[in-house]
This record gives structure tokens, C-alpha cells and sequence, in this order.
């Protein structure tokens, strides 16, 4: 079996660092490129030991050291965005598995995708500002976009085989973070430190405070809809706090179908490496006999106000998500510094949104200048 040659945008976060202990147990799979934005010690370490044709540090400052870190072995180093694109679009590359955080990600995988790649997604920004470029995008080029996202993945393999027409409606499930059980006025006064004691998953600092606010799940409600083109009213959220059902689908017969597993990243990653095949692995099987309860509930908007405002920004259309995402990611740093409280996040989107005039149809170009102009806005509000 030819093994798949993989690039790794964002090599030395969560999801990248779970990718490649999943690589290193096994032969299917080989390196082309690594990426990071700062984190050079981290990403040496993985050069070493998968021994890549092509390292890139995001960070032009660091990209010296890193050369100088290198320069024993033939690996090649690069550095910017061109190092980016050059490391997704080598006619080496079969798979970009892109997991960097923001809208890095964005230019990078448009030029994947015109060269033909196949994409694991698992960074939310593209399709929660670009969707409705990137997918048509995709299929003018023939390029497959895989989610790594366990709701996204579980929809996939849920519809996988299935007529599209036949879908009535998209079930998102969500764990409820780490404060599901207080109250309005005790969210309040929890800080990041708190915020981080995900009660299920291991996952990165930034995705697991937009687990908390739930915003997480409407950055998933917005991909949802571009990814399975879907209207909004096709989507519902679930709280499912045991996150052993990922997602369902339900089609027009009534007819249910879900994917279910051990919540562990490494499954839906797993699946976009691996796909359309399946082998077998070290994850977890799921012990049936030691579930003691399923259980459901609706999303409180009223404690989590980030859910619904991923909604309005998704029904308003145009740049608004863009503005969304890019204010929410600002707060969120400010939040994991402790610099200000858990509902100045939800307070901060709100003002971004009322800031700014909408853009209806954006450009690339409008997107990457609104997600500038945002943050800086943001930033003034946060001092």
C-alpha cells in the first residue's frame, strides 16, 4: 500500500501533536512538511524524529533560529505565509491536515485546495468566515474536505453512503463545558484556570474556553451549515454531557443515525488520515456495559450567550462571522490572562458586532482586512 504523504499546518498544537503519535504508530502514513507559528524547540523535536523534506515557522523572526536549529540535517526551512502555501501545495503532498488556530489557516488552505489536495479540516476559521467560498472553491478544484471535528466527523460518516436529498436534519451534540451545572451569577466569577477542567476532552486552551462559552458549538453550527449545505433550521444543538453520541443525523423517514465512541480527538483524526478506509488502532473501544445513562438537554442561552450570537452572526450573513470569530479569539487570550471576566467575552462580540457594518458577499480580501480591523478594535476595548 503506498503510504499517504501528509503536510501538518499547526504541528505542535493539540490536534497536531495527537496527529503525529498516530503517524508514529504506523507505516501508512509520511511527513512532507511541518508547521508551527513560534514554538521552534517543539517543532526541532519533531524534525528529528519524522525527519520531514520541509519545516515552516509562521513567525518570520524565528525563522533564522530555527535554520540554525536545522542546519545539520538536508531538511529543508521556510518561513511566512509562502512557506505555508509551499508546504500544502507540493505535488508530493496527498493530505494537508491543516490545525492551526485562526485565520492563518485561511490562505493556505485555498491554495491547497486549487492544487487538488485532499483536506482534514480542523481549523474552524476557514469555514466560519470563508464557507461560502471554500466550498464551491472546493468543488471547482475536486478537492475533498474531511472534518476532524468529532460532531463534523460523526455527521460525515453518519451521511457517508447516503442520499443528501433524503437529510431532514443535523443533531449537534455538545458536552456543556466545564460550568454546564452553575449558574448565571457563579459562571461570572469563574476564571480561565477554571475553564480549562474540561470534564471529557483533551484539547487545546482556546478550544476548550469556547467550550465553556459554548461558542464552540456555534463556530460547529456555522460550519455545519456550509459543510452539509444545510439551512440553519436544519441544525440543532443538544447538550449531550456524557459525549459518547458525537452527533446525529436524522432523514426525512424519521430515521436516526449517530456515531458513537469514547470522546478522544484521535478517532475523527484517524478517519481523515485513513479515509474511505478503517484499520485498526489504540483508541479505546466504547464498553457499552459501563454507560449507565444517555442522557439530552437544550442549550441555555441565557448563561451561554455565545451560541446564540454565533447564530445571529450566521443568519446576518456577509462579514459578520468574520468580525465574530475574530473578536472572539482576542477576548478568549484576554480571558486566559485573566485580564477580564467570562461574560466580558460574550459583552465584547456583541460590541464588535454593533461596531462594524456588514459586508454582504466578502472577498478573501474583506475577509482578511475585517479580521484585522476587528482585532485591533477588540484589543482598544480589552485596555
Amino acid at each position: 500500500m503506498k503510504k499517504k504523504n501528509i503536510t501538518l499546518l499547526g504541528s505542535t498544537g493539540s490536534i497536531g501533536t495527537q496527529a503525529l503519535n498516530i503517524i508514529s504508530e504506523s507505516n501508512r502514513y509520511e511527513i512532507f512538511a511541518l508547521t508551527c507559528n513560534q514554538r521552534i524547540d517543539e517543532i526541532v523535536e519533531q524534525a528529528l524524529i519524522f525527519k520531514p523534506k520541509l519545516v515552516v515557522v509562521y513567525d518570520e523572526s524565528y525563522y533564522e533560529a530555527l535554520k540554525g536549529k536545522l542546519a545539520h540535517t538536508t531538511i529543508k526551512v521556510a518561513c511566512g505565509m509562502s512557506g505555508l502555501i509551499e508546504a500544502v501545495t507540493h505535488s508530493d503532498v496527498d493530505i494537508v491536515l491543516t490545525s492551526v488556530v485562526g485565520n492563518i489557516g485561511l490562505e493556505p488552505t485555498i491554495a491547497a485546495i486549487k492544487a487538488g489536495k485532499t483536506i482534514a479540516l480542523a481549523n474552524k476559521e476557514t469555514l466560519v468566515t470563508a464557507g461560502e467560498l471554500i466550498m464551491p472553491l472546493a468543488k471547482q478544484y475536486g478537492s475533498t474536505i474531511l472534518p476532524v471535528d468529532s460532531e463534523h466527523s460523526a455527521i460525515f460518516q453518519c451521511l457517508n453512503g447516503e442520499n443528501h436529498k433524503t437529510l431532514d436534519k443535523i443533531y449537534l451534540t455538545a458536552s456543556g463545558g466545564a460550568f454546564r451545572n452553575y449558574t448565571q451569577d457563579e459562571i461570572k466569577h469563574k476564571k480561565a484556570v477554571e475553564a480549562l477542567k474540561h470534564p471529557n476532552w483533551s484539547m487545546g486552551q482556546k478550544i476548550t474556553i469556547d467550550s465553556a462559552t459554548l461558542m464552540n458549538k456555534g463556530l460547529e453550527f456555522i460550519e455545519a451549515k456550509w459543510l452539509f449545505d444545510v439551512q440553519p433550521s436544519q441544525i440543532e444543538v443538544l447538550v449531550h454531557p456524557q459525549s459518547i453520541i458525537h452527533s446525529m443525523v436524522q432523514f426525512r423517514d424519521h430515521s436516526i443515525m449517530a456515531q458513537l465512541g469514547v470522546p478522544d480527538m484521535r478517532v475523527p483524526i484517524i478517519y481523515a488520515l485513513d479515509y474511505p478506509d478503517r484499520f485498526d488502532n489504540s483508541v479505546k473501544p466504547l464498553d457499552f456495559q459501563t454507560l449507565t445513562a444517555l442522557t439530552f438537554e437544550k442549550p441555555d442561552y441565557k448563561r451561554f450567550p455565545c451560541l446564540r450570537i454565533a447564530m445571529d452572526a450566521l443568519k446576518s450573513g456577509g462579514i459578520m462571522p468574520t468580525i465574530m470569530n475574530a473578536a472572539n479569539e482576542v477576548l478568549v487570550a484576554a480571558y486566559l490572562k485573566d485580564r477580564i471576566g467570562f461574560y466580558d467575552i460574550s459583552e465584547g462580540i456583541e460590541k464588535a458586532l454593533s461596531h462594524f457594518n456588514n459586508i454582504q458577499n466578502p472577498s478573501i480580501d474583506d475577509i482578511l482586512s475585517s479580521d484585522i480591523e476587528t482585532r485591533r478594535f477588540v484589543r482598544q476595548l480589552c485596555e
